[in-house]
């Protein structure tokens, strides 16, 4: 794999850590120039210094609509082109809904759909003049299966499964593929926010996996021919019942 992704430039948001930092590292490992996109500055440059030159970092708040809408003019400057974007930023909340503050939502909801829409939008124009590229994102198997205990998330990840689905059939002509990838749950930040007895329920049974678990998949949607598109892949931990 070592030179797979050799002379594409990736920009991966949530780069600081977690899948995003793991798939940026593979991309990076593959010959691929990595724009690592997160609000976390401190973490952005010790990843980067780690991984060397091939690694760029790229401080923006996605949820600051003018921040957002600098990630291609950004990309571009640090690298010059687009081949790969990799709308990984997200976040979790889980509970009742009755008991939910409305703010938490209204920045879940930002995140998860809002930045991802105007991020692909944003891109598409670059891509289709090129005549191609690859756009994958973090989706979840709650956007697959309605998860009980935390509504507001998994309609964030069904409103993005939709949204791949729909942009892949719409872009394929122009020679760019659309993916997303939908993992169980992860040992990541993101388990922080969820409720504490599943959470003791998951680490008790194995029901875990690991952020390269999911960059090793990401990184096979992304090197298959390209007459082969992998529109969704499901990553589950094997002892996760769902």
């Amino acid at each position: 794999m070592a030179t797979q992704l050799e002379g594409k430039v990736a920009a991966v948001t949530g780069a600081a850590s977690g899948i995003g930092l793991a798939s940026a590292e593979a991309m990076v490992a593959a010959g691929a120039r990595v724009v690592m996109i997160d609000r976390d500055e401190a973490a952005l440059a010790s990843a980067c210094e780690r991984l060397g030159k091939a690694a760029m970092p790229l401080v923006i708040d996605l949820l600051v609509p003018e921040r957002c809408a600098t990630l291609l003019p950004g990309v571009l400057a640090k690298a010059g082109q687009l081949d790969i974007l990799y709308a990984n930023a997200g976040c979790y909340v889980g509970g009742d809904l009755a008991d939910t503050d409305v703010a938490a939502i209204d920045r879940m909801l930002n995140l998860n759909v809002n930045a991802v829409i105007k991020n692909v939008h944003d891109v598409l124009p670059h891509m289709i003049e090129r005549g191609t590229g690859d756009i994958l994102v973090t989706g979840s198997v709650a956007g697959h299966f309605p998860v009980p205990w935390e509504p507001v998330y998994s309609a964030s990840k069904w409103a993005v499964n939709c949204f791949v689905q729909t942009v892949r059939r719409q872009v394929k002509a122009h020679g760019i593929r659309v993916g997303a990838v939908s993992p169980g749950p992860v040992s990541s930040a993101l388990l922080a926010d969820w409720p504490e007895e599943n959470l003791k329920k998951a680490k008790a049974s194995g029901s875990l996996i690991e952020p390269s678990d999911i960059a090793d998949a990401v990184m096979y949607m992304l090197t298959r021919p390209r007459n082969v598109t992998i529109r969704d892949m499901i990553v589950l931990p094997s002892a996760f019942d769902m």
